[in-house]
């Protein structure tokens, strides 16, 4: 499949169990990053954004219909509920 022409992007949908996960966490979760320094790495040099604002900190917690988005990628947060 290989379309890598123009500024097509991805999206993903990323589930979560809990009803807010921290941006590194998606990160690893995604499978977007090795490790939490890889994850780290990115975030501080602004690579990705969320609700299209970039997003410096790790730490951020995403709820449902949040939106990360990253070079060709874009991450849905939903939240599975029993």
């Amino acid at each position: 499949m290989g379309d890598n022409g123009g500024m097509s992007t991805n999206s993903e949908t990323l589930v979560i169990r809990d009803d807010m996960i921290r941006l590194g966490q998606a990160l690893k979760l995604a499978n977007v990053v090795e490790d939490g320094v890889d994850a780290r790495d990115m975030i501080t040099a602004g690579e990705v954004l969320v609700n299209g604002e970039t997003e410096t900190r790790r730490g951020r917690q995403l709820f449902a219909d949040d939106v990360i988005t990253l070079d060709k990628l874009e991450l849905d947060v939903v939240i599975e509920t029993e």
